[in-house]
């Protein structure tokens, strides 16, 4: 149970509830920029941007996961994020995250007219994220 020296994390995805209970603090990427998340946090909504997402639980322990776009609501006793994807360390083929990372890093250096430089870009942040989180 929630109580002022913690809230309530709820983090979903349309295939799964991903994690539930509850978190000293959590940290992810937004849009607008990295982003901790304490007890008693101010109302507001975010749209998540990919990177590696930290849960403090109680005790001291931390989990991370790569979390790759979705949107969280954060109100001062829980937060949830409604991810399109996530994954813990070990659900992550490191072999195929570096193959997407040299396609994405090969799609901008070798860009054309036609190039989604935007999609290319935001494929490396999930690359580098799912890379970063099992070191």
């Amino acid at each position: 149970m929630a109580d002022n020296q913690n809230f309530h994390l709820r983090i979903i995805t349309p295939d799964r509830l991903f994690y539930e209970g509850d978190a000293e603090m959590v940290e992810f990427n937004t849009t607008e920029g990295e982003i901790g998340v304490l007890p008693g946090h101010i109302p507001m909504t975010v749209i998540v941007k990919p990177g590696i997402l930290v849960i403090s639980e109680k005790g001291g322990e931390e989990k991370e996961a790569a979390l790759h776009a979705g949107f969280a609501e954060i109100l001062p006793d829980g937060v949830t994020i409604l991810a399109e994807i996530i994954e813990w360390p070990n659900e992550i083929d490191e072999q195929r995250a570096e193959d997407a990372m040299n396609r994405a890093k090969e799609r901008l250096a070798s860009r054309t007219p036609e190039t989604d430089i935007a999609r290319a870009e935001t494929a490396l942040l999930r690359a580098v994220a799912r890379i970063e989180v099992l070191k």
